[in-house]
């Protein structure tokens, strides 16, 4: 991020702090709660939305070298990633073309070759049809036509896309519009992957991607937790199509005001946090990244999946390897009564910190609200004044499947 934005965002998240406001969207909205509960509508937004839009899958390091590969099936269509030897992220349908059958039946790893486990038909890491046993007796086939089925992939910026049907279409810098130079300022490649966890939970995933569109609730629910680190009621956002950035400012913000403003970074004074349509939020800060990606259950509409993808530096994982500590810096956790900002925790114990947060508290409320929306009780929920990620979620989704914007709430 240059310094002219880190620049604009600061003031701006002090011209809150002093005057005791927060972002405005200048209206309240109703959303209807049939859309956490209709059954049509998720068929709608599971076709649109996933099986039939680019997909983030991870980042370059999932694939750190050669032989390296990841699999996915979370929107619908099972996916083999791989990086071959020739450095190039390939994907493919993880299917043999035999049967069927997956041809990579774990979730990441290393190989160059990929062997079908029902007939042993065996595959190389760019998808071609290697060898096929007993060809004699099987009868006669092109290997050359019948290799595993290639998908869509591009790599820019450290991420890694993927389009889930053959002949769709795919274009990262048309997917990130205006934020993608800025995505590119984060060096997102040099983060290296260090875990993943999944919340599976009863409430759909628009109300979980809803828990990342405000922080509000940040000194009321997490009073105990993120609420001792970061100011919840202050907010600089920003919209760029139908994406979105989103910055609150950690407690350590006022040490700034000791500095001349020519001195001013945003880095461990603030979480940076990125939506990217449909469902995905990255948290990054200047040595740790955490991926959210948010998946609906294709058949049931009050059910979602979160994966949480866990990257640090290459500097605070080495001097987790000689200490067996780390220090999280912006995009994780804060230390209040810090002046540096900074506070020392294990690897593991910062990704806990994370999920824990997420899971136990704030899918915790969405449970409930889940619950209330399918009961029929509850018609519509209100988005405020000062929640305007909600609103552009909602009628970004609504856009895109030819729907009414919300309405005013009276």
């Amino acid at each position: 991020m240059d310094k002219t934005t880190q620049f604009k965002i600061l003031k701006e998240l002090f011209r809150q702090l002093d005057n005791n406001v927060n972002v405005d969207a200048g209206i309240q909205l109703r959303n209807p709660t049939s859309s956490y509960t209709c059954s049509d509508l998720a068929g709608k937004k599971w076709k649109t939305f996933f099986r039939e839009h680019p997909q983030l899958i991870g980042l370059s390091s999932d694939l750190p070298e050669p032989g390296t590969y990841i699999t996915s099936e979370d929107f619908g269509v099972p996916v083999l990633a791989t990086r071959a030897e020739d450095g190039r992220f390939r994907a493919f349908i993880n299917a043999c073309r035999h049967r069927g059958v997956k041809v990579a039946p774990e979730a990441r790893g290393e190989s160059a070759r990929f062997q079908c486990p029902f007939h042993n038909w065996t595959y190389s890491s760019k998808g071609e049809l290697l060898g096929i046993p007993r060809m004699r007796d099987f009868g006669a086939l092109d290997r050359a036509c019948h290799g595993l089925i290639e998908l869509p992939a591009e790599e820019r910026y450290g991420l890694l896309y993927v389009h889930p049907q053959p002949d769709g279409r795919l274009n990262i810098d048309e997917l990130l519009g205006e934020l993608a130079g800025e995505i590119e300022s984060w060096h997102i490649g040099g983060f290296i992957y260090m875990g993943q966890s999944a919340i599976d939970k009863a409430l759909n995933w628009k109300l979980a991607n809803d828990t990342f569109g405000e922080t509000y609730h940040f000194p009321r629910l997490h009073k105990n937790t993120l609420g001792q680190l970061f100011y919840g009621d202050a907010l600089a956002y920003e919209t760029f199509g139908r994406n979105h950035r989103f910055v609150f400012p950690a407690k350590t913000i006022d040490y700034l005001r000791e500095k001349p403003e020519q001195e001013w970074s945003i880095a461990r004074v603030a979480n940076v946090l990125y939506y990217l349509f449909p469902n995905i939020q990255l948290n990054i800060g200047p040595r740790s990244l955490s991926l959210i990606r948010i998946y609906p259950d294709g058949e049931n509409p009050g059910r979602s999946i979160t994966r949480i993808g866990h990257y640090f530096s290459q500097y605070d994982i080495d001097a987790a390897k000689e200490k067996d500590r780390i220090r999280i810096d912006a995009g994780n956790v804060y230390d209040a009564t810090s002046r540096e900002g900074k506070v020392s925790f294990s690897l593991e114990a910062s990704m806990e910190v994370f999920d824990s947060t997420v899971e136990q508290e704030d899918y915790a409320m969405g449970e409930t609200t889940q619950r209330a929306a399918a009961s029929g009780a509850l018609q519509h929920v209100i988005f405020g004044r000062n929640e305007p990620a909600l609103h552009h979620y909602h009628n970004t989704f609504r856009e895109a499947l030819g729907m009414a914007p919300l309405e005013q709430a009276s």
